[in-house]
């Protein structure tokens, strides 16, 4: 048998300590090797302990969590799960800890056992496992009809057009690894490029706070999507969290639809659901890259695209923190092109302007 994943918890709360200790203690593969309430402790059990993961507080007392993640990726990289709370202040701290090397988030446990801790212990067990192998960075006859996936309850399939016109967008999904790397993309834009739509795996709250810092970091307009919005050039529109974000046609414009339908691929927002409307709408005037992220979603969207003449990107290997959905998008044939993170917004721009 292979060894075990060993997760140190680091958190101020005893009872969130007891309750993530409980939750990883019950997957098979997974083994907490110790705990600590503040990074002082953390930093001394790091080294006698040697675990695999951390699970970092972001916020503590005598050292915050993001002074001791700073020092800690200088000093002893290590996949690193932040434990955020539903506010603000959480959000930003989050996304500030992203920047700095953290591999993934997830929220507080809310300790509802009968709604919602069972979704959140497996949302916590399957982010620990991804971080424990993330990357840190420093046909000839009659075909059956394709199978029904849960993407088409959201946006019915139907055949796509293949027109050209002079309003062009871009597609961009990601999860795991994909604030940064969609940071990378965005920052790499001139700031009267296509209109941007992008499907990131992110909760309510954490969306608008992201949507701000890279209003503030790139040369870009970066919001939060709204119900209604137009797409113009130089605009970013993020899906919102537990929303999925639609592209439609209003006349001869293209605009932001929200909706709440049932998650697809677990999630909501869904890649496939924002690629499916892509293609419906804007057909061969759209251009798409799918980011470093666990699982497949948005690999069937992909390929979608990429069947009717739209230009596709999947991140490679070597640049992703996880390489799941854009090594998924491979397998299936839904790439036009292979390509490492710094090339991805030269290569969408030139597809846009072609």
């Amino acid at each position: 048998m292979s060894r075990k994943i060993r997760v140190l918890v680091v958190d101020d709360s005893a009872l969130v300590r007891k309750v993530l200790t409980e939750i990883l203690g019950s997957a098979p593969d997974i083994e907490v090797v110790g705990t600590a309430q503040d990074p002082y402790v953390a930093r001394e059990r790091i080294k006698s302990l040697d675990p695999d993961v951390l699970t970092l507080d972001v916020e503590m007392p005598r050292m915050d969590g993001l002074t001791f993640l700073r020092n800690l990726m200088r000093l002893r990289p290590m996949p690193v799960v932040m434990v955020s709370s539903l506010t603000a202040r959480g959000a930003d701290v989050t996304l500030q800890a992203l920047e700095l090397g953290a591999v993934d988030f997830v929220t507080k446990p809310t300790l509802d056992v009968s709604r919602t801790l069972g979704e959140y212990s497996r949302e916590l067990i399957d982010k620990v496992r991804m971080a424990a192998g993330a990357r840190l960075r420093s046909p000839a006859r009659l075909a059956a009809p394709p199978p029904k996936y849960s993407v088409d309850e959201v946006v019915p399939p139907r055949p796509a057009g293949r027109w050209r016109t002079t309003d062009r967008m871009m597609a961009i999904g990601a999860s795991t690894g994909g604030t940064e790397a969609v940071k990378e993309v965005l920052m790499a834009l001139p700031a009267d490029c296509p209109a941007v739509v992008i499907a990131q795996h992110i909760p309510p709250g954490f969306s608008k706070a992201w949507a701000d810092r890279m209003d503030r970091q790139t040369r870009l307009v970066v919001r939060e999507a709204e119900d209604g919005d137009r797409l113009v050039n130089g605009h970013v529109f993020i899906a919102p969290g537990d929303h999925h974000l639609l592209v439609v046609r209003d006349g001869a414009r293209y605009v932001c639809r929200l909706s709440q339908a049932e998650p697809v691929n677990r999630h909501r927002p869904s890649v496939d659901v924002l690629f499916r409307s892509v293609l419906q709408s804007a057909g061969t005037n759209a251009c798409a890259a799918l980011l470093t992220g666990m699982g497949a979603d948005g690999a069937q969207g992909l390929k979608e695209l990429h069947d009717v003449g739209v230009f596709t990107i999947a991140q490679d290997e070597a640049t992703s923190v996880v390489w799941g959905m854009p090594g998924e998008a491979i397998k299936r044939g839904g790439a036009s092109a292979v390509l490492p993170l710094r090339e991805v917004a030269g290569a969408l721009l030139k597809a846009a302007s072609s």
